[in-house]
């Protein structure tokens, strides 16, 4: 064996060992917002709230302090140690998740709610720039959909357990219980994962990146003019707000709509989104990979066809009557959507420089979450109170259904970023003729 063979061996151990602990703490960096979910009725019976509230509560309250917070976060991720920002952030998020099961009235959860996001907005955008420096260009597509596996695994670990133990333990265990594993994660992430600009004087001067950070105002210049990213920035706002919002009423709908109990729907929840966004996550990475390497423009057009489909699949499943065939069209809905999760994150990662990465991910954070994860869930339950003296109990069914339509205008944003996405790629290598290679001469090499 080579000695070239000898030393990329275990880099590549390393890489693929960073892919799988980044992916858990993704995992449980949405577990909580999974159970809250499946335990919205309960919550709304035992501290007498309305659909409005709870919407505020699980929406604006969140994703406004969720997405504000991941600026400066992201800013601190562009220059620092990532490794060290994942790792404090899964302990605060997990901390305030075990705080939620001692609230006993709306102010307490709501602000504790504050603070979960304010925790969980220093994962994504860190995580990302991190796996941009380890992966190449044609590489990132598959190790984007290994990371991003992280989410339907959170139905698994979330949906499935929330479910019975809010059955047996009831809401306040059930969020204690869920906030144990983060903390494992984030001991983890401390003492095994490496920051590559952590490295000797010595590695750094033979081809390291610059270490100079662009201003906030010239991060935002640069991706503005960057068409592409425009349409990508709104495509995700569409997209999260409609998905997003839609996610956080489904078990509720169930619950009314079809009689289920929490138990039993959580694990339905939990094979329909964990095991088939599993599915849809690897293959849509596979395809790309193997199918449109380097080829971002096919990439987009594809993930836009994707979301014209889900559109209509999305209102099958609220005009459906029974529950086993609403399931099946879920199904099919969750495969699509989380299909499309590894092209777009690693086009994102790709048009945009270096020492911008992560801010560029909080951007589009800060873009999607506000109007979309805070906004959605709002929309809807404020929606649905409007319908009940029409509807009474189906109101939200009704509400579901009325927004489904939405997914038409993302997909037509992703359309039109596939239009310019090759020739802002070409401007980003103009700028940065060895950027991503720089790094790669400075990985960590002993797994």
């Amino acid at each position: 064996m080579s000695d070239l063979t000898r030393m990329s061996e275990p880099s590549t151990r390393y890489k693929r060992y960073l892919l799988v602990v980044l992916m858990f703490a993704l995992a449980f960096n949405f577990v909580d917002r999974l159970a809250l979910g499946v335990v919205l009725q309960n919550i709304k019976i035992d501290l007498r709230l309305s659909d409005t509230q709870l919407g505020f509560m699980s929406g604006i309250a969140f994703a406004l302090f969720y997405s504000v917070m991941g600026i400066p976060i992201a800013r601190w991720a562009d220059r620092g140690n990532r490794v060290t920002i994942i790792s404090l952030s899964a302990a605060l998020w997990s901390l305030m998740v075990a705080a939620c099961g001692l609230a006993t009235n709306f102010v307490q959860l709501l602000l504790i709610r504050v603070g979960v996001g304010i925790g969980e907005a220093g994962c994504v955008p860190p995580a990302f720039s991190l796996i941009s420096d380890y992966f190449r260009r044609e590489e990132r597509p598959m190790a984007s959909a290994i990371f991003t596996m992280g989410a339907p695994l959170s139905f698994l670990v979330g949906y499935f357990p929330a479910g019975w133990l809010n059955e047996a333990y009831g809401w306040q265990m059930t969020f204690m219980v869920l906030a144990l594993p983060g903390l494992v994660l984030a001991t983890l992430v401390w003492l095994t994962l490496r920051e590559p600009r952590a490295l000797g004087p010595k590695q750094r001067e033979s081809g390291a990146a610059s270490t100079s950070q662009p201003s906030f105002r010239e991060v935002c210049s640069v991706l503005w003019k960057t068409r592409s990213f425009r349409h990508l920035l709104l495509a995700y706002a569409a997209l999260f707000f409609f998905a997003n919002g839609i996610l956080q009423w489904q078990p509720t709908f169930f619950v009314r709509s079809h009689g289920l109990a929490t138990g039993e729907l959580g694990t339905w929840f939990a094979l329909i989104y964990g095991v088939g966004g599993l599915l849809g996550t690897h293959w849509g990475g596979t395809l790309a990979s193997r199918y449109a390497t380097r080829n971002e423009r096919l990439q987009l057009k594809a993930t836009a066809l994707v979301y014209v489909v889900l559109g209509v699949i999305s209102a099958a499943i609220y005009i459906t009557p029974g529950y086993p065939l609403a399931f099946a069209e879920l199904s099919a809905f969750t495969f699509g959507m989380y299909s499309t999760t590894a092209p777009l994150w690693a086009t994102i990662q790709t048009i945009v420089p270096e020492r911008m990465r992560a801010t560029a991910v909080a951007l589009i954070y800060l873009s999607a979450n506000l109007i979309g994860t805070g906004l959605g869930p709002l929309v809807i339950g404020m929606l649905s109170d409007a319908l009940a003296p029409w509807a009474g109990r189906e109101s939200l069914r009704y509400a579901l259904l009325a927004v489904s339509p939405g997914f038409l205008w993302g997909a037509w944003h992703l359309f039109r970023s596939g239009r310019t996405v090759i020739q802002d790629i070409e401007a980003v290598q103009r700028a940065e003729p060895a950027g991503v290679l720089k790094y790669q001469s400075r990985l960590p090499t002993s797994g």
